[in-house]
């Protein structure tokens, strides 16, 4: 027995823990986005002020450090705990025999340090905007990796969608990715820095929103597009994904002129960042969805399965 063989027999039980695990990397993520968006929201950006110490002297934070010290660090607490879900679900997917699936995983898991990484530089930068506008898009990432791993595990079988369907889907996605993009360049030059001493990158911002309220419409117009094209073909499951995906930016776009017109309240901000976590996740199921899928390859072990000695990974 190879030692890959080997470790994966070892860690054959855990892999009923996978799908389990696999939904929890994807609530983490989109988890620490809005508490992400707490700290810069209420000011507490700079509340440890250097990294990776929370202060000079300590790794943790400190009364003199106050209600801001707390808020910034516990998001960095927050590090550890999606850390320590990504390593069990890279373990049950070794265990699992699921190549896809270890892939993916892997893949989130090496997001997490690169993540904190990136935090650290928003600190040492003094929140520069566009460092942080990376350090959220970076996240945005890690979540379409979620949904990767998630359709590589239980999604319907599917061949390749028509061209046309194709085409429309990642042109749909291109300019999610723009939407995205440019709902932080709006943020960097909106008031809520995370600190009163951080800059802004000195675009007016409303001519930004402007800007991004076009992309949104483009991004609304592919969609219905994209949807169209799916009930005219019959494919249920793109209908039912593209459905979901045009709500959650119909939602958005609504929350997005709200919060404009009623000059940022941090609540509405919040819920505008738990909106663009699930919108990433919306445009990644909407690329997954017209390229083909085979329910063979999934990971469904029973018992047997999982403590058999296996030859090679699937996927």
């Amino acid at each position: 027995m190879g030692v890959a063989e080997g470790l994966s027999t070892r860690l054959a039980p855990m892999a009923r823990f996978l799908w389990p695990l696999a939904i929890a990397n994807l609530i983490a993520n989109i988890a620490i986005v809005v508490t992400g968006a707490a700290v810069r929201l209420t000011g507490s950006g700079l509340g440890c002020p250097t990294w990776p110490k929370c202060s000079e002297d300590s790794y943790t934070t400190h009364g003199e450090l106050g209600i801001h010290g707390a808020i910034e660090f516990g998001n960095r607490l927050m590090t550890f705990l999606l850390a320590a879900i990504a390593i069990a679900c890279f373990l049950a997917a070794l265990g699992s025999l699921h190549r896809s699936a270890v892939r993916w995983s892997f893949l989130i898991g090496l997001g997490i340090p690169a993540q904190a990484l990136l935090g650290g530089v928003t600190v040492l930068t003094h929140l520069n905007p566009w460092v942080v506008a990376f350090h959220f898009l970076v996240s945005m990432l890690i979540i379409q990796f979620c949904i990767a791993l998630l359709d590589e595990l239980r999604s319907p079988e599917r061949g390749l969608a028509p061209r046309p369907h194709r085409v429309t889907a990642f042109a749909t996605y291109a300019v999610g990715w723009v939407v995205l993009y440019l709902g932080t360049v709006v943020t960097g030059a909106g008031p809520h820095a995370g600190d009163v001493d951080a800059r802004r990158n000195g675009l007016d911002p409303a001519t930004t929103s402007q800007v991004h309220a076009i992309s949104v419409y483009v991004l609304v117009a592919l969609t219905v597009v994209l949807l169209v094209l799916a009930v005219r073909s019959g494919d249920r499951w793109l209908t039912l994904i593209t459905t979901l995906v045009l709500a959650i930016e119909l939602g958005q776009g609504v929350l997005g002129w709200v919060q404009y017109l009623l000059d940022l309240p941090v609540l509405l901000v919040a819920l505008h960042m738990l909106g663009a976590g699930m919108l990433a996740a919306g445009l990644a199921r909407i690329a997954l969805a017209v390229l083909p899928h085979h329910a063979a390859a999934e990971a469904r072990a029973d018992g047997a399965e999982q403590h058999a000695p296996a030859t090679r990974l699937r996927g």
